[in-house]
Parts: structure tokens; C-alpha cells; sequence
């Protein structure tokens, strides 16, 4: 794993701020804290930090084609990488290392951008061409890997694995984007192409940007998921096949030259990459965090998981006092994020790394097999819009909506606002709603009113508009996953897991969202995952063998914090951040008798508004690190 930037001229052939490379690669140390190297040329600068995993010795960086004049910067691993190398040693390539690194750039070297079809792993890479002068830059299938980019206003590229080397540059200018400001107070991050500033984007998952001197830009998507339900298959079949492919993408995840190990929670999705671990064999180590209060505390169940497959444990009580690693939780981000479980990610990777350099997670399985309790709530909404039109919805469930209290205190079953204002709105409303970290009316609060102005009718619900359009006419439960493995996925779940991971030079392998198992997944018939009154339904079958039925049947919690009490404490309260804070009040974003109101509301008890609160304490500390 590596922390990549570069410079590259669109106009010519000017010498690049060698300056700005060094100050971008410097902020990506953590990244890459085994080695740096530099690549320059007339117009084009390239720079590394290399997390030295596979061929210590040999996967330095920039890496140099021996097959042509071209060079190569990549932040990933390729996990096919062995099978490559023999196809390239049949085709007459002689190879000097065993890093997938070389691999990667000789196959670049001669095939180009159909290379990247063959690529079985997580990566961003920029491949540059000197024979053409042409830049390519790839982010893989799913989004594991992360790469931002800019267009300066005098004609130079800047790239780079995190926006704060792109802001290190000096080269960059910051002012934020209205509508990635009201994206980020309604889904708690701002979604992929967007970065919060004008200037910045994102390059999407399964994307392509093929630069060069004179010439236009060229975006490309490569790959998407395909939901495409075969009928006829046996669920039992189906299930057998799944724990052996399950296994191969384990076993594929499991090289490296340094310590591995793996996250592990009280659920399914981690337990069960940590049984594939026991079956390939070797040295089994496994971190877990755990809270005070017993309802977030999963540590026993994982420790049970530990126990039964002999691995080398280890977990922790994050203290109450968590909330003091807000500003370095938001450091790590560079860009606002609000996602609660950030801060006991960022804990569990300070843990792991003490004894791992690698570590692989369980992510992907809510999202592939259908974990969310959302997906269910969808299904039975979908079909009351189909028995009734979108009028007659609105005219019937909006009233009801509006009218019943919102009972934060009571069982689920009792809280149903939520579900009435989701009948009552279109389908991409309501499933954005639903992944939304803010109530829409909470999110359009929060907003200052000149901002409000300035966004001239935007509103962050067009992301699942977009993002439902693409997906089709399919079933409701492929449309959904779908949005979430082009969304919530790459922009919320991976981006959390990289940067808390990163930021402590550790390496998170996901082996759940091999683009394989993606694929084979999309076969399958919804009643597969969501069925028999289960969620996950075919994964928690192909475990049971191996975790125990009780097990895979235990409710699932959440990595989440109790926010909600400790916005209420009354000693080390967080809320004192904001009361003592101007930046979020002088930012000309935010607005302050909203939030206000809320903490008053919440500190009497009279509703519950920890989430919305929290997005504003996260915005604040990321204003206080993008201003030092």
C-alpha cells in the first residue's frame, strides 16, 4: 500500500514544481512510511510513499517499464499478480522482482488500459506513457483505493491519494462547493465525483483518465456491478459454492511479507473471513473495540469467534474520552466526514497495527448480500407504491407523516414517521432519505441561508436519482444494492475504512468485495439474500457450518458510538467544542440559531438530535484542520 501525487503539464513540456511534489508526498508519509522516490521529466512529475508489503526490496517506486519508456506510481495490491507475471514471462518479459508493482506497469506497458480488465484487487495507479505523453489514471472496481485530482487554471494536473496533499501543493485552491456542502449535512459525506471544494473531484470507482498535452481529458468507466437474477438454482448448491469462493478470495488476500491479521466484530461478515483465515492456515491474530455500554459492546461475541478458531487476540475498551480524537479523526479525512463508527475504526487500526501491518475486515457484506435492515423497509414500500400512485400516496401518508411525533425513545416498531414520510415520497426520496446520516428537514436546517440561496434548487437526493437511473428497471432489491455499491459504498464505508486504517500505516484488505464474488453474487435470486424473515440469508446458511446457526442468527449491532448519551454527559461533553467554537458560526455555512435550537433540544432530552449535531462537530474540526 502506498500514498501517490503527481504533476503533469496539459500544455506543454514546462518543468514541474518539484516543491510542491515533495510537500504532497510529505503529507502522505503515513501512507508510506518505508520509502519515497520521485519521478520527473520535462512535464510531468510523479511521486511515492511506499507501505513496503509484498517485495520490500523490490517494489520501490516510481517503478520504470523495461518493455518502454514509461513510468508507474500505484497505491494498492493486486492480488492475481503471480498468474500475470507467468503470462508475462510466456510473452518473453523477463521480470526482476516479484512485486505486483512490476507486474502491473510491464502489463500496462503492453497492453494498455485493457490490462486493467485482468486485474483481480484494490488500486489507484498513475501509468505515465512517454512515448505519447499521456497520463493515465485508474481507480479500481468497487472504490477500496482513493484518488483525487484538479485542473488548475494554469494548465496543470495535480493528483494525489488524499485532498490534503492536493491542498499541500499550493496549487490548489479551496473554496467549497455549495452543493458538496449540503450533500455532506445530508448523507454525513460528500458522494463521489464531488470533493467539497469546486476545484477537486474524485476519480469514480471502475473509472479511467487518459490525459495529455493539448488534448481533452478523456473519462472512462470500465466495469460496473451487474444485478442479473438467475432462476433454477438450489439455495443449498448455492450456498456450498459461495463458502469456497468465499475461501479463494481469502486465501488470494492472505500474501504478504509482513505481520497480517484481521479486524474482527461480533458479526457474520468479519467472522466469517477470520474462519476462511483458519482454513488457509498460518498464524491467526485478531483486534476487536469495544464500549462500556453494554448495546454497542460486542467484544465478548468476538472473542467467542477467537477462542473457537485458536487466533492470537486482542481488544480494547475505547474510553469515553474517545471524543477527544475528534480533530485527529477529521485530520485523517481531510474533508468533512461524520460517520460515527470513524472513531472506533480509527481505534481498532491504532490496535491492529501494534501487532499487524495487514489487516483484513469483513466490509461488503451488508452491501453484496443484502445486510441492511433498510433493504426489508424498502421491499415493503415498494410494493404499497406499486398498488397506489405517487398523488395519492403523498395526499394520503404525507398528512400522517407530518402529524405523528417523532418517538426517538420508543421501539422500533413504534417509530413510524420515518416510514410514513417515505410512503408518502418517490422512491429515490425515500431510499435517500434512508441513507442519509440527517432527516431531510434536519439536513435543509443546518444550511444558512445564503447557502441555501446559492444552491439555486439543487438537492442531495439527485445522487440516488442518478445512481437509480443507472441501475434500471430491475427488482427492487438489485436497485438498491446497486445504488449502494456505486454510493454509500465507495464514499462513505471504504472511504472510513482507508483513512482510519491509513492514517496508522496499516493496510486493510476487504476480501468480501472481490470483484468475482461481486459478480457471482449479482446472480443470484433476491430471495437468496432477503428472505425467510433474513437478511443475508444465503451467506448466513454457507457460515453456519463453520460459526455455529446461533451465531449467524444473533441481532446484528453496529460499530457505532453512543452518541446520543454523550452529547448529554455532563462532564466532557463534546457540545462544548461547539459552544466554544466560531469557526463553524463564521464559516457562512452553517446555521446558528438551527443549531442552537438543536443542542438545546437535546440537552433537555426533548429529542433526540446527536446525529445532526454531531455533523455540525465534525464540520467544525474540519475547518479547524484545513485552516492550520
Amino acid at each position: 500500500m502506498c500514498g501517490i501525487a503527481g504533476i503533469i503539464d496539459l500544455k506543454g513540456a514546462r518543468e514541474v514544481d518539484r516543491g510542491a511534489l515533495r510537500r504532497m508526498t510529505d503529507t502522505l508519509a503515513h501512507r508510506g512510511p518505508d520509502g519515497e522516490g520521485f519521478f520527473t521529466a520535462p512535464g510531468v512529475g510523479l511521486g511515492s510513499r511506499r507501505l513496503a508489503v509484498i517485495d520490500r526490496e523490490g517494489g520501490a517506486q516510481p517503478f520504470l517499464a523495461q518493455t518502454r519508456e514509461a513510468a508507474l506510481v500505484f497505491n494498492g495490491e493486486i492480488y492475481n499478480h503471480k498468474e500475470l507475471a507467468q503470462d508475462l514471462s510466456a510473452s518473453g518479459q523477463t521480470l526482476r522482482t516479484r512485486a505486483d508493482t512490476e507486474v502491473l506497469a510491464e502489463g500496462l506497458a503492453a497492453g494498455g488500459a485493457k490490462f486493467i480488465d485482468r486485474l483481480r484487487g484494490m488500486f489507484a495507479f498513475a501509468f505515465w506513457d512517454a512515448e505519447t505523453r499521456r497520463l493515465m489514471l485508474a481507480r479500481d472496481r468497487l472504490g477500496e483505493r482513493p484518488l483525487y485530482y484538479a485542473e488548475t487554471a494554469d494548465g496543470w494536473l495535480v493528483f494525489a491519494s488524499e485532498m490534503g496533499a492536493l491542498m499541500a501543493s499550493g496549487l490548489v485552491a479551496g473554496e467549497f462547493d455549495p452543493q458538496a456542502v449540503a450533500d455532506y449535512f445530508f448523507y454525513g459525506y460528500v458522494p463521489d465525483p464531488k470533493t467539497i471544494y469546486r476545484s477537486v473531484a474524485k476519480l469514480p470507482p471502475a473509472h479511467t483518465l487518459t490525459v495529455a498535452p493539448g488534448k481533452t481529458p478523456r473519462l472512462e468507466r470500465y466495469w460496473r456491478p451487474v444485478f442479473a437474477p438467475e432462476s433454477g438454482l438450489s439455495f443449498g448448491a448455492t450456498a456450498e459454492t459461495l463458502r469456497g469462493i468465499i475461501d479463494d478470495a481469502v486465501k488470494s488476500q492472505m500474501e504478504a511479507d509482513v505481520p497480517l491479521g484481521a479486524f474482527l466484530s461480533g458479526g457474520v461478515d468479519s467472522a466469517g473471513v477470520v474462519a476462511a483465515m483458519h482454513e488457509a492456515g498460518g498464524r491467526l491474530v485478531t483486534c476487536t473495540i469495544g464500549f462500556g455500554e453494554a448495546s454497542h459492546d460486542e467484544r465478548a461475541a468476538a472473542r467467542a469467534i477467537a477462542e473457537k478458531f485458536g487466533a492470537e487476540h486482542y481488544d480494547e475498551i475505547a474510553d469515553v474520552r474517545i471524543a477527544d480524537l475528534i480533530d485527529a479523526v477529521a485530520a485523517a479525512f481531510s474533508e468533512p466526514f461524520a460517520d460515527t463508527s470513524a472513531l472506533p475504526s480509527f481505534v481498532t487500526a491504532k490496535l491492529a497495527r501494534a501487532h499487524v501491518t495487514v489487516a483484513l475486515t469483513g466490509d461488503g457484506g451488508d452491501e453484496v448480500f443484502a445486510g441492511y435492515r433498510r433493504y426489508p423497509f424498502f421491499l415493503g414500500e415498494e410494493r404499497i407504491r406499486a398498488m397506489a400512485p405517487h398523488a395519492l400516496r403523498r395526499l394520503v401518508f404525507g398528512p400522517a407523516g407530518a402529524l405523528y411525533p417523532k418517538l426517538d425513545w420508543a421501539p422500533q416498531p413504534l417509530r413510524a414517521k420515518t416510514t410514513l414520510q417515505a410512503l408518502a415520497a418517490s422512491r429515490t426520496d425515500a431510499y435517500a432519505a434512508a441513507v442519509a446520516i440527517n432527516l431531510p428537514a434536519d439536513a435543509k436546517a443546518l444550511l444558512h441561508p445564503d447557502l441555501r440561496r446559492a444552491l439555486a434548487g439543487y438537492r442531495p437526493q439527485s445522487v440516488i436519482k442518478t445512481a437509480m437511473a443507472e441501475a434500471g428497471g430491475g427488482d427492487p432489491l438489485s436497485v438498491a444494492q446497486y445504488v449502494d455499491l456505486t454510493t454509500w459504498l465507495p464514499g462513505r464505508m471504504l472511504v472510513k475504512v482507508d483513512r482510519t486504517s491509513m492514517t496508522h500505516s496499516l493496510e486493510a484488505r476487504p476480501p468480501l468485495l472481490d470483484h468475482r464474488l461481486v459478480e457471482w453474487a449479482g446472480r443470484l435470486p433476491p430471495a437468496f439474500k432477503l428472505g425467510h424473515g433474513a437478511r443475508k440469508r444465503v451467506l448466513k446458511h454457507a457460515l453456519a457450518p463453520r460459526l455455529g446457526r446461533d451465531y449467524v442468527n444473533r441481532p446484528k449491532q453496529g460499530f457505532d458510538l453512543p452518541i446520543a448519551g454523550w452529547l448529554r454527559r455532563d462532564k466532557d461533553n463534546p457540545l462544548e467544542r461547539l459552544q466554544e467554537s466560531d469557526r463553524w458560526r463564521e464559516s457562512g455555512l452553517i446555521n446558528a440559531d438551527a443549531v442552537e435550537t438543536m443542542m438545546r433540544a437535546h440537552l433537555s432530552g426533548r429529542r433526540n438530535c446527536a446525529q445532526p449535531l454531531w455533523s455540525v462537530l465534525m464540520f467544525d474540526a474540519f475547518l479547524r484542520q484545513s485552516q492550520h
